[in-house]
């Protein structure tokens, strides 16, 4: 078997250009005008409510592609520090958390307008290392054949006995990987005058490059997944972080299948003079950036009608009137937070129509349930997004894979 190439060559070719394909460019430009309808379709308050709850689906399905399946309720109690006794599902918790507060940070950064270039070296080895930095350590140890030994968070593989064989890929060795890297910065990292469009066809293939370097001794998906978020948000198509690459990729188009047949397809080399002048074959590149990008619309359009406020109205005043424990008559209060962004406690009574101690009473039991929140004990009230009620507020959102 011939030895795979050992420079940075070997990635060639790593960006379309003009051998994008005219569906590659129909895609673009429906992604660019869909996911600024999106990020219009929740602002204020709820807008950062959604998000949060988007966080726990991106962390759920990413958990899922690495066969984890730590579920949305028990993401949650963990961000909130409740940690099951038993010891295999507490450490899944821990995993999941780290994975929240990782984006959390990488979401905050880009508000703050400080988030780095997330093709760089330093971007790259700190998403690593900040979520090692969380989990228990049976998650950094390494266990093989014939070695056996503890990852260090946020560095790349540098020895003979980190080199690892993905399926029938075999990534670059150990010791050239930190040429493979730099030479993934120098592509794929951010350039004056960028534009939005040219940062966002990069992202397919800059997804694939990582993956094909495989550059961690382990968490190299996962990075990879923070990793083309950030892409996301930075090419200014992140919608107030209201939908996850994620979900998609753990979906697909067709099959739950499709993600790591479509990552091998990528793989392929060269096959003859008419498929480029690089190592691999420009065709499947071609073919992957596609289906990427079709996986990031079909995402996109999805929220987008989760999030419609008609359709979410009428979710919210369904679960009001059919859930026992609540007084149907709430609903008002519900519709009056989704349309104003949030409300006095003091103006319960006339928005329900009924008097002020019924009104408190009502009030109540929208805040004891979650569907109602604020920040004091006696401040404004705004929707809350309860993780026990997202089946019935966002059918489809978990659990269909």
């Amino acid at each position: 078997m011939k030895a795979p190439l050992e420079t940075p060559g070997r990635l060639e070719p790593m960006r379309l250009g003009d051998d994008a394909t005219a569906p590659i460019h129909e895609v673009l430009a429906e992604l660019a005008f869909k996911a600024g309808r999106l990020d219009n379709a929740l602002r204020g308050p709820l807008q950062a409510e959604a998000a949060s709850l988007v966080r726990i689906m991106n962390c759920y399905y990413s958990n899922l592609i690495e066969g984890h399946n730590t579920r949305p309720r028990d993401i949650a109690a963990a961000v909130e520090g409740d940690l099951s006794d038993d010891p295999a599902k507490r450490d899944l918790q821990l995993e999941a958390r780290a994975h929240i507060i990782v984006q959390v940070k990488i979401d905050a950064q880009f508000h703050d307008k400080t988030l780095g270039d997330p093709a760089s070296e330093a971007f790259i080895l700190g998403v690593h290392r900040d979520f090692y930095a969380e989990v228990p350590d049976v998650f950094r140890e390494i266990k093989g054949k014939d070695v056996s030994f503890m990852m260090e968070p946020g560095v790349f593989r540098h020895e003979p006995q980190q080199d690892v064989t993905v399926g029938k890929h075999q990534p670059p060795s150990s010791t050239h990987v930190a040429a493979f890297m730099a030479r993934f910065q120098e592509v794929y990292g951010e350039r004056p005058n960028q534009t939005p469009r040219a940062r966002l066809i990069d992202i397919p293939a800059a997804h694939h490059r990582f993956a094909y370097i495989h550059p961690f001794p382990d968490g190299n998906g996962r990075v990879g997944r923070l990793m083309t978020h950030a892409m996301f948000l930075k090419a200014g198509m992140g919608a107030g972080g209201l939908w996850s690459i994620s979900r998609g990729l753990a979906r697909g188009l067709k099959s739950r299948d499709e993600y790591l047949a479509m990552l091998e397809m990528a793989d392929t080399p060269r096959r003859g003079d008419r498929d480029g002048r690089g190592n691999l074959s420009l065709g499947a590149l071609q073919t992957f950036t596609l289906w990427f990008l079709q996986v990031a619309l079909d995402q996109v359009e999805f929220m987008t009608g989760l999030f419609d406020l008609d359709t979410f109205g009428t979710r919210l005043r369904r679960l009001v009137e059919t859930e026992p424990d609540l007084d149907p008559r709430g609903a008002s209060l519900l519709e009056a937070a989704l349309t104003r962004g949030e409300i006095p406690r003091g103006e319960a009574a006339a928005i329900t129509g009924l008097g002020d101690r019924m009104g408190r009473v009502i009030l109540s039991q929208l805040t004891a349930r979650g569907l109602l929140i604020s920040d004091t004990p006696k401040g404004p009230v705004r929707l809350g997004l309860p993780t026990d009620d997202v089946d019935r507020l966002f059918p489809k959102l978990f659990y269909e894979v």
